[in-house]
């Protein structure tokens, strides 16, 4: 007899249990999403005005050191060469991310060779500080008070909302300084976009006649779970549990959209590091598929605030009162006997796309 599984959230972590589950063919498959659309935060679809493919929820680069996750989805769609270099401006000046030779020589007004930009970064850090307690002191320990204060100080006050000693020292170590002039923003060996855009992904994933899709559907404490053998639960831990110890810290991000002729900004993302301007970044996503021509362009302004219970939450905070909360929710998801918890809301932890495919992957091994 066929078992039967609910999987709330037809994004990356549920889309992938999904298609993994009903190939072995011994199980069928009910995944529901809240939202009216498949592949949650990756979601892509047309620009009606101007024809683009837009990432409705802010720009997703595929990019991932795990061979086996990037065959995966390259079997769901043809991956396009793409190379995520971004810009940020401060004080009226374009410099190049993450911190390279290019931007330490354009900033310091020097001509450093890497052997001697290294010496210089190294004068600039702040040797007094050894343990980093949080992110301000992680900053200080590798690049010193200037490089600090022009690209990362304001531009994360607005990201996160709090001042940078609030954060994990931890969220900095994402972020490279390169001596070279390598300004890929990622490191990763596998790098791309798909061509038709992320949501024909999920279709392809979900194009089986063991999988039943219902959208616009959400899920509670009074769904009706008792035909299903196990619940497979990828929204907010604390929402599961009706927020019983208090909602956890997230960001959110809104846009801001524009329309115009051409070309707007030259470039896909550009980071805004100045507190005085309100947004973090702006993308422009006729960039994201450069095999296309477009005669009008789309750009989207980039903000971050607090989340309410009317947003979507983007980013856990992880601040120390959440992992309070956090530890307590996990004791009430150990005591469930036929619920698994997975993805980003679920667990409560920054992941990239990768990192969710490699999750959902492992998990299906089991059943």
């Amino acid at each position: 007899m066929k078992k039967k599984y609910l999987i709330v959230g037809a994004g990356f972590a549920g889309a992938v249990l999904a298609e993994r589950l009903a190939r072995k063919g011994n199980s069928m498959i009910t995944i529901i999403d809240e939202r009216e659309h498949l592949g949650g935060n990756s979601y892509t679809e047309t620009d009606e005005e101007t024809g683009v493919t837009v990432h409705k929820y802010g720009p997703h680069i595929f990019n991932t050191n795990n061979k086996a996750v990037w065959d995966y989805v390259c079997s769901f769609c043809e991956m396009m060469y793409y190379r995520n270099r971004v810009k940020i401006v401060y004080k009226g000046n374009v410099y190049s991310m993450p911190i390279n030779l290019h931007t330490i020589n354009q900033f310091f007004g020097k001509a450093l060779n890497p052997k001697e930009a290294r010496l210089f970064i190294d004068g600039l850090a702040d040797k007094t500080i050894t343990n980093p307690a949080n992110f301000e002191e992680q900053a200080l320990s590798f690049i010193g008070e200037d490089l600090y204060r022009a690209f990362f100080y304001g531009y994360t006050k607005k990201q996160w909302g709090c001042e940078p000693t609030e954060l994990a020292a931890s969220i900095l170590k994402r972020l490279p300084v390169r001596f070279n002039y390598d300004d890929n923003y990622y490191g990763s060996i596998y790098q791309g976009i798909p061509r038709d855009g992320f949501t024909a992904i999920f279709e392809k994933m979900l194009d089986h006649p063991a999988i039943e899709v219902r959208l616009n559907e959400r899920f509670d404490a009074g769904y009706d779970t008792k035909e299903y053998d196990h619940i497979f639960y990828t929204g907010a831990i604390d929402a599961f549990f009706n927020y019983k110890y208090g909602r956890l810290g997230y960001r959110t991000v809104y846009f801001e959209r524009g329309v115009d002729e051409g070309d707007y900004q030259g470039n896909p993302v550009i980071n805004y590091a100045d507190e005085a301007i309100p947004y973090t970044r702006v993308h422009e996503h006729k960039h994201f598929t450069p095999w296309e021509n477009f005669d009008k362009t789309v750009y989207f302004k980039e903000y971050s605030k607090e989340t309410t219970p009317d947003d979507i939450p983007y980013y856990p905070k992880r601040l120390a009162e959440d992992m309070g909360k956090l530890e307590k929710y996990q004791q009430k998801v150990a005591k469930l006997s036929n619920y698994t918890f997975l993805g980003r809301l679920a667990t409560y932890q920054y992941m990239n796309m990768d990192h969710v495919i490699e999750e959902a992957l492992k998990l299906s091994e089991r059943f």
